[in-house]
């Protein structure tokens, strides 16, 4: 099952650091997120997805295998 570290704000609404789920790729992962935990339903979007240490942008599709480690990194503002 991959591993999801949650930070900040995110492991607030989760209530724990890290937790394992089963899924093929990150869209898996982010449904049964948004189903297991409604209140991050949405917080998951536009988010920079970091797959055992690369990041991806756009990752919706990446595959994940049973020992992935996923990290959400939301976007930083600033000016």
């Amino acid at each position: 099952m991959a591993k999801v570290v949650f930070t900040g704000g995110l492991r607030t609404l989760v209530g724990a650091e890290s937790i394992e789920l089963e899924a093929a790729r990150v869209v898996d992962l982010v449904a049964a997120l948004y189903a297991r935990y409604p209140a991050l339903e949405g917080k998951l979007e536009g988010a920079t997805v970091a797959i055992d240490g690369t990041l991806h942008h756009d990752a919706r599709y990446q595959r994940l295998l049973p020992t992935s480690e996923v990290h959400f990194l939301a976007p930083i503002a600033g000016g």
